[in-house]
């Protein structure tokens, strides 16, 4: 069993002060894995005076300076992929490849940055003034379990970028990643304090990064429940915000689509990330007329899709990351039962032979209507609820009959047909006819799926205050 007794303050490995020992479990076989030991709020308050006192010499580096660093980061990072892989699989319980792409994805957020950095203007003209985009201070970053290194390491690039220095509070359910991860960041050689990181819970990191007036911005990924506790916590001190947070997704296959080949993307989309990530696409909204033709075919996909071992290239769906959110599942697919949606692939329990982990079944429901739980409230699990409609117009009605807003989906064979029902979306980002990776796109959510976006040149300015300043020429 691992140990990991220390966090990361100031540019070192140190003990925490907190005391409380958690006990890691490995989602695949339910054996332990590792003990964790738990900064609490003295061990924030450390590393929140860290940053704040690398600050100032932090937020006068130059871009090309900031250019190295992204370089040196993403160099180290990329230097112990496989250990990343590895240690995410086990610990995590994701596919193979999906932990090879996050690992991929962290790594590249630094390249990405520097080339971003080159190009971005932090000194703009107005009228007359002149705008200078300053660096808001010290930020806190708040990252979710679900995909630990990519969340870090776009957040802590972009952070860098603004000139700002971080106190980052991963999942306490990461512990093992964090630290692998911590080690290739400290080995990219930046002034000590820049970056600190502190295992913890969110009742004791996060509220004192929450409440503690030395942090300017917070970013936060992770549920809507949480989000709106930091965005209350967040006001008493004027702290920015950026929150991307829950997620219904609604795929909308169009009849004129090519069923044959929308349909098992559907099912890829609901099910990427064991299911546990915010942008799935977990309400299929296909044609009234159609409906049976669907059924068959989201079997014959469901067919393909392997439940195991997320060493194996071959599994499509690995374990839920805790015991606590397979019951969280299973609850969900007995109200999908009892609520009267036709049960039409899985149901409860484990698949067979995969009864010692957090392993689901991938379920899917079948006239499943918008009032339903299982098509309100985010599931984070393998379950996609199919829905019928009868118009394009009430295609989109459902598509929007929604608290969240995060992301969508819609299938076409006609482009401008497709494009106009985008347009009508309520979502932060709408895929047409397949999935897409493009890192300089702003990535956020509309309705109670967030505040803010990420990534590219949006998210850089979210970390940014500008200063307008008047007769800047003028002679004193």
């Amino acid at each position: 069993m691992k140990t990991i007794d220390h966090i990361y303050i100031n540019g070192q490995f140190v003990r925490p002060h907190g005391t409380e020992i958690l006990e890691l479990i490995n989602p695949s076989n339910g054996i332990a894995s590792a003990q964790v030991s738990l900064g609490d709020e003295t061990d924030a308050q450390t590393a929140i005076a860290a940053a704040k006192a690398a600050y100032p010499a932090f937020s006068q580096t130059t871009k090309e300076q900031r250019i190295i660093y992204m370089q040196q980061l993403h160099d180290a990072v990329l230097a112990r992929s496989d250990e990343l892989i590895a240690t995410m699989t086990e610990e995590y319980g994701g596919p193979l490849h999906t932990c090879k792409g996050t690992v991929q994805r962290a790594a590249n957020s630094f390249l990405r940055t520097a080339e971003l950095l080159k190009k971005f203007e932090f000194v703009r003209y107005v009228g007359a003034a002149k705008v200078i985009l300053e660096p808001h201070g010290v930020v806190g970053l708040i990252t979710p379990w679900n995909a630990n290194y990519s969340f870090i390491c776009g957040k802590l690039a972009t952070a860098l970028a603004a000139g700002s220095t971080a106190v980052i509070k991963p999942s306490e359910l990461s512990a093992a990643q964090t630290q692998l991860l911590t080690e290739c960041l400290h080995a990219a050689g930046l002034p000590a304090g820049v970056f600190n990181i502190v295992n913890g819970r969110g009742a004791t990191v996060g509220a004192e990064i929450t409440r503690h007036p030395d942090i300017a911005k917070i970013s936060f990924t992770g549920s809507t429940v949480v989000g709106k506790t930091i965005a209350r916590g967040a006001v008493d001190t004027m702290k920015r915000v950026t929150l991307e947070l829950g997620g219904k997704s609604p795929n909308v296959i169009l009849d004129d689509a090519d069923f044959e080949k929308a349909i098992p993307l559907a099912l890829s989309t609901a099910i990427m990330n064991n299911g546990q990530a915010c942008l799935a696409g977990t309400r299929l909204l296909v044609p009234e007329h159609r409906l049976d033709e669907v059924k068959r075919l989201i079997q014959k996909a469901a067919a393909a899709v392997k439940v195991g071992d997320p060493r194996d290239s071959a599994t499509s769906i690995g374990p839920l990351v805790t015991r606590k959110q397979y019951d969280r599942v299973q609850r969900y697919i007995r109200l999908g039962i009892e609520e009267g949606a036709e049960l039409l692939i899985g149901g409860e329990g484990h698949p067979a032979g995969l009864e010692h982990g957090n392993f689901a079944k991938l379920t899917v429901f079948a006239n499943v209507t918008n009032d339903m739980t299982i098509a309100k409230e985010e599931i984070f699990g393998p379950v996609l609820s199919i829905l019928s409609y009868k118009t394009e117009a009430e295609a989109i009605e459902i598509a929007n009959d929604t608290i969240y807003g995060l992301h969508a989906y819609v299938s076409s064979s006609d482009s401008r047909r497709a494009n106009r029902v985008a347009s009508q979306i309520v979502a932060g980002r709408v895929f047409i006819n397949g999935l897409y990776d493009e890192p300089e796109a702003p990535f956020g959510g509309f309705k109670q799926s967030g505040i803010g976006r990420e990534f590219g040149a949006y998210g850089l300015e979210a970390y940014l205050e500008p200063k307008a300043v008047l007769g800047y020429g003028e002679a004193s």
